[in-house]
């Protein structure tokens, strides 16, 4: 039987609006074409968790419950970040598996307890580096088929500072505490990741245009031109990942430049509803 998944989107709708403008897809679009080109049988819904949508009624009959990324600042107490972590504790309580990039990983820390914060550094921008599994993480179903270290598509300004009761940190970095965990609250488990398992190299790029004032800002390149050179390499590399010197030039291997590398914990999280 084909799995039913939902994929929660947070973005707000001029946030939305602002990514088709540069990338083509809202957050949530790109996370289901990524799914579906995973596994083509999926039966794929998406819900937007910020508006005030309400499926619980609906979670029961779900095999998965994917979240998105989103700018969305989960440290802040406003509408959305309230509404996005009263929709995770509803997926808890359902018992119906879950997983998150980014963003997901932060909602769903603070629906189970949690706390996030600004990241020191500022913003995390194109990869996570050196990332590697904790000693929990090394045997966890998560990470079959990862390295020992790897990196990954990476943009986020803030992380998780602190980790619900309960939760299990997977994997880390020198530049973010907690790139993996596993949290159980209520009926239900969730695995996520800091990091962007569903984006490709071309949108990432797109998203390092979007934050080029941030790109400057932090001296990681000294002009708009430098920007655009670094995002044009990263769309070269997308369209052929088999430019050795491209992935050198940007200090990427395998993990990154292959989908199939790329999306492993996508495709180990599909596979554990698989039974």
């Amino acid at each position: 039987m084909p799995l039913r998944l939902l994929v929660v989107d947070s973005e707000t709708a001029d946030q939305k609006n602002e990514r088709r403008k540069t990338s083509g897809a809202a957050s949530y679009e790109t996370y289901a074409t990524t799914l579906r080109a995973i596994d083509p049988d999926a039966s794929i819904e998406t819900v937007c968790c910020v508006e005030g949508t309400d499926t619980a009624s609906d979670l029961f009959r779900l095999d998965g419950v994917l979240f998105a990324g989103s700018p969305i600042q989960m440290h802040k107490p406003t509408e959305e970040t309230r509404s996005a972590a009263a929709f995770m504790t509803r997926v808890f309580a359902a018992g119906v598996p879950a997983f998150g990039s980014c963003a997901g990983l932060q909602i769903a820390a603070v629906a189970a307890g949690g706390r996030c914060k600004p990241r020191a550094a500022g913003m995390q921008v194109g990869f996570a580096r050196d990332i590697v599994p904790t000693t929990e993480g090394r045997d966890h179903p998560l990470f079959r088929g990862r390295p020992q270290v790897w990196a990954a598509p990476a943009m986020h300004s803030s992380v998780v500072d602190q980790l619900p009761p309960g939760a299990i940190r997977l994997a880390q970095s020198k530049a973010t505490p907690t790139e993996a965990a596993e949290i159980r609250s209520e009926n239900g488990v969730f695995w996520g990741v800091q990091y962007h398992p569903e984006l490709d190299l071309s949108e990432i790029a797109a998203s390092i245009r979007r934050q080029s004032d941030d790109v400057l800002k932090q001296g990681l390149a000294d002009s708009d031109e430098a920007v655009e050179a670094y995002a044009c390499t990263l769309e070269q590399l997308d369209r052929d990942p088999d430019r050795q010197d491209l992935a050198w030039q940007i200090g990427v291997d395998e993990e990154v430049t292959l989908a199939s590398c790329r999306q492993v914990e996508l495709v180990n999280f599909l596979q554990s509803l698989r039974g």
